[in-house]
C-alpha cells in the first residue's frame, strides 16, 4: 500500500491519528481504540480510506485487518455522516409494531427518495444521508429494548414507543436548532 501524504488529512485529523496510536498502543483492543478515536475527530463521524491506510502504516498492522476491522463493526462508518443521526430499529418487535412504516415515513419527510432507500429487504441494514448532510438515517437490528417497540434513536438518545409524530417533532427541532 502506499505511503500517505499529509495533505490528505487537516492537521487535526492527523494529530488525533497519532495521539490515538501513542496512547493505546501496545493495550488490548488497540485497533478498535485507535479507530473509534479517528472516528470521533473526524468532522463528518467516519473512516477515510487514507485515515485507515494512515493508521495501518503507523501501527504496522496489516491494511487488510484495519479494513476488516471497520468493516466488521457497525459502529464505524466508512461514508460521511450527517449532523443528526437517526436509527430505527429493525428487530422482530419494533417490525411487528412499525418501524418500516416509521423509516419509510422519515426517509419521505427527509427527502431521501425511493431510488436512494431502494427495495431493501427487512433483514438489511441502510444508512441513507440527506444531500445537506443534516441527516443521517440508519438501521439496527435491535437495541434490546423490544418490550418498549418501536424503538428509534436520535443523536444517542432513544425514544421508546416511538411513532411519526414524535420523530417528525424531533426532526423539526433538529432543523431549527433547538436541539
Amino acid at each position: 500500500m502506499p505511503s500517505v501524504t499529509n495533505n490528505h488529512f487537516s492537521s487535526q485529523e492527523k494529530s488525533a491519528i497519532d495521539r490515538a496510536i501513542a496512547q493505546h498502543s501496545g493495550h488490548p483492543g488497540e485497533l478498535l481504540s485507535i479507530l473509534e478515536v479517528v472516528q470521533s475527530a473526524n468532522p463528518h463521524k467516519y473512516l477515510s480510506l487514507e485515515a485507515l491506510r494512515y493508521v495501518a502504516e503507523r501501527t504496522g498492522i496489516p491494511p487488510a485487518t484495519v479494513y476488516s476491522t471497520a468493516t466488521f463493526y457497525s459502529l464505524f462508518n466508512l461514508e460521511p455522516q450527517g449532523d443528526n443521526v437517526i436509527c430505527v430499529c429493525r428487530g422482530t418487535a419494533c417490525h411487528t409494531r412499525g418501524s418500516r412504516a416509521l423509516l419509510e415515513r422519515l426517509c419521505l419527510d427527509l427527502g431521501l427518495s425511493e431510488h436512494e432507500t431502494g427495495e431493501t429487504r427487512d433483514s438489511e441494514r441502510i444508512a441513507l444521508t440527506t444531500p445537506d448532510h443534516r441527516f443521517t438515517i440508519r438501521t439496527v437490528a435491535c437495541f434490546g429494548q423490544c418490550a418498549l417497540a418501536p424503538v428509534a434513536e436520535v443523536n444517542h438518545h432513544i425514544f421508546s414507543h416511538v411513532n411519526e409524530r414524535i420523530l417528525q417533532r424531533e426532526v423539526k427541532a433538529l432543523t431549527q436548532g433547538r436541539k
